[in-house]
């Protein structure tokens, strides 16, 4: 009954070329694995966690990138807000979303990279948590106040607060937000006191002022330049280098004096930690697509008062870690902390 020395020979053989033959073809399969990845995505709904309020200069990026991405691809990218803790409950919820591309991170720097800064615990690590996708956007920050406020210009604005020391009350879309900082790295470089009040986000803000509940905030000029325009509110100073382009005669808090207040708020697109590369890359080459649309940069970004930044992967991640260390000496020399 035993089998010929032979035939044992060939049934070894003809399996030791079945398990070669099957290792070939799973290696092959993993090979291009990503690439067919890459290939299928999207192929469902795709939704942008967005960690500030609706109505604000993240969530109107946020709401018009997935606009264009939905035409782009043919599949649906939704806007979800998750408020709360400065940015940070969205941030890190985000951070534990599955790796997959499907859910994505939308946010401003201030949740990013100054909020690790801020506070003892954010819920989330911003190098080790995300892969970065790309920057999208920066913005022009302005200080604005009531029409009727005394101060016209910066220099007044200091010589009432040195009057009034404590008496001026400025506005901020909550506590850690980018506005906030602005605000404690004013009064450290100004030498003057301003009551912080925090608000739940920039549309109660603008709601605060126009009751007079505050007399100032600093906030995105994309938000202010309309009610700027409209008189209901006055513009004192930008927080950049140059002049905006959209309040061109407006003056900067460089030209009045205070070079060193330049926080350089930008917003970005991240995918959660272990997210494959060839989805990273697929989202930043849809991503890329939609920022260089000539039409799509000038109605919705720089015709807003952005700037449109467009970035790969590895650029973003570096960039990332600098601007990480630099706001990070801006807070401590501000003394800024989270309320």
């Amino acid at each position: 009954g035993l089998l010929p020395a032979s035939l044992i020979v060939f049934i070894r053989k003809t399996m030791f070329l079945q398990r070669r033959t099957l290792l070939a073809l799973s290696l092959c399969m993993a090979a291009s694995a990503p690439a067919l990845a890459q290939d299928k995505f999207p192929s469902k709904t795709v939704t942008i966690i967005v960690p500030q309020a609706a109505g604000g200069a993240n969530d109107t990026i946020a709401r018009v990138i997935a606009q264009k991405l939905s035409e782009q691809t043919g599949q649906s990218f939704v806007v979800e807000n998750r408020t709360g803790a400065g940015g940070n409950v969205g941030t890190a919820a985000a951070a534990k979303t599955r790796p997959d591309g499907y859910t994505l991170l939308l946010t401003a720097d201030s949740a990013m990279v100054i909020n690790p800064a801020l506070y003892k615990n954010t819920g989330f690590d911003p190098v080790k948590d995300f892969e970065p996708v790309s920057s999208v956007a920066t913005a022009g920050y302005v200080l604005v106040a009531h029409p009727n406020f005394p101060a016209r210009n910066t220099a007044e604005l200091v010589a009432l607060a040195k009057q009034q020391p404590g008496k001026i009350n400025i506005g901020s879309a909550g506590n850690g937000t980018l506005n906030h900082l602005i605000g404690e790295m004013l009064g450290k470089a100004t030498g003057i006191d301003l009551t912080h009040v925090p608000y739940k986000g920039p549309a109660d803000v603008v709601r605060a002022i126009g009751a007079g509940e505050v007399q100032m905030s600093l906030a995105s000029a994309a938000t202010w330049t309309g009610l700027i325009r409209a008189g209901r509110a006055r513009a004192l100073a930008v927080t950049r280098s140059e002049r905006l382009p959209l309040l061109p005669e407006v003056p900067t808090l460089r030209e009045a004096g205070f070079p060193d207040i330049d926080p350089r708020p930008w917003f970005g697109l991240f995918a959660s930690a272990g997210t494959p590369r060839a989805i990273v890359a697929r989202i930043q080459k849809d991503v890329a697509a939609v920022i260089n649309d000539a039409e799509f940069r000038e109605r919705e970004i720089t015709g807003k008062g952005y700037g449109a930044v467009g970035s790969t992967p590895e650029e973003f991640a570096a960039f990332l870690k600098i601007d990480l260390e630099y706001k990070g000496r801006l807070i401590r020399v501000s003394g800024a902390k989270a309320e």
